[in-house]
């Protein structure tokens, strides 16, 4: 059976450190994997956002 240079590689790499697959899996948690959205407090913030007026730099008023 036909295995690729870098098929071989792979399995080589899991087989001297079996904790590899454990540690991308960490990773990805850490960096992409993000919590669900809570839709009630996203808009409670959206309705007590301040709107910011259109001249920003002239408070004078």
């Amino acid at each position: 059976m036909y295995l690729s240079d870098i098929t071989q590689f792979i399995n080589q790499m899991k087989e001297q450190k079996p904790s590899l697959e454990a540690e991308q899996r960490q990773g990805r948690a850490l960096l992409w994997d993000k919590q669900p959205i809570d839709l009630d407090e996203r808009s409670d913030a959206k309705t007590s956002r301040v709107d910011q007026t259109p001249y920003v730099y002239y408070q004078n008023f």
